[in-house]
């Protein structure tokens, strides 16, 4: 049964993985993966001293972090007011209204978004216009950008995140709510010391596993949302490969900025891991 498994996971994940030799080489078609001449560590030292490259990488870092620190207590929290809701037939359709966002392609909720935010026809402006106000350039300027890209991404996933945390809430045992009622615990008191303890394992599963797309800001949200007025902080690495590795040709520099985001990921995830460890939660 698990033969399957193995053979997506080593045709699929492991044997592409030979394919980053190419960050070592000159790649060139004529020659192919294994015929291209070895340039060593060169394309490494390229991105280091590029910068460009410099800033694609600490553009990468700032969006992770914004996204790591906005996203990810999203779906707690939303699992958290699920719990809550006692009639059945309003937490199925909110939940389920809440959901629908994930299944939108980041093509449809770009397009929703410039609607929304454009200058001159954008509703917010026009919303603005009507109360008398100025327009504001919503998506030309970088901190609202930021905000309107983290807001997306918030709407898009949030609801579906939230599936996981629903499915540890219903682990935990009812008779410690009853307990920590009879204690005289409030609804906020219950959350404090019932819910949040019984589902942080949870919490600490996923974080562990987002630090291990951390350096992945995904090329769909980014692409769809950002225009050359904002590149200053909108170019990341996922934009950056597909720009310079296949617009540009230059595909040996582009895998040594895939091999580097790799190993930073691979890093955190193992920090992350050792932290969680220190606290008896750790996945291995």
């Amino acid at each position: 049964m698990f033969i399957p498994v193995i053979v997506y996971f080593v045709l699929f994940k492991y044997i592409p993985l030979l394919g980053n030799v190419i960050a070592f080489k000159n790649y060139n078609f004529s020659d192919g993966i294994w015929g291209s001449p070895w340039i060593g560590l060169h394309n490494f030292q390229l991105l280091f001293t590029d910068p460009i490259a410099f800033k694609t990488i600490r553009n990468t870092f700032f969006i992770s972090l914004l996204s790591i620190i906005v996203n990810f207590p999203f779906p707690i929290v939303l699992a958290l007011m699920f719990n809550e809701v006692r009639k059945l037939w309003y937490k199925k359709t909110v939940q389920t209204l809440l959901y629908l966002p994930h299944f939108l392609s980041w093509v449809i909720i770009g397009g929703l978004v410039v609607n929304l935010f454009a200058l001159d026809s954008g509703t917010m402006n026009q919303l603005l216009n009507h109360l008398g106000l100025q327009s504001y350039p919503f998506l030309y300027n970088m901190s609202s950008w930021l905000s309107i890209f983290l807001g997306a991404g918030v709407w898009k996933d949030a609801g579906f995140g939230a599936i996981i945390y629903l499915a540890a809430l219903s682990m935990i045992d009812p008779d410690l709510y009853e307990a920590a009622s009879l204690d005289g615990a409030g609804k906020l008191r219950q959350i404090w010391h019932v819910t949040l303890p019984g589902i942080r394992p949870t919490i600490i599963i996923i974080l562990i596993l987002s630090m291990g797309r951390f350096m992945d800001v995904g090329f769909d949200q980014i692409y769809n949302l950002q225009n050359p007025i904002v590149s200053n902080v909108s170019e990341v690495i996922s934009t950056y490969i597909y720009r310079v590795g296949l617009q540009g040709g230059q595909f040996s520099l582009t895998a040594a900025m895939g091999l580097f985001e790799a190993v930073i990921a691979f890093i955190l995830v193992f920090t992350m891991n050792y932290i969680a460890r220190k606290f008896g939660q750790g996945l291995w």
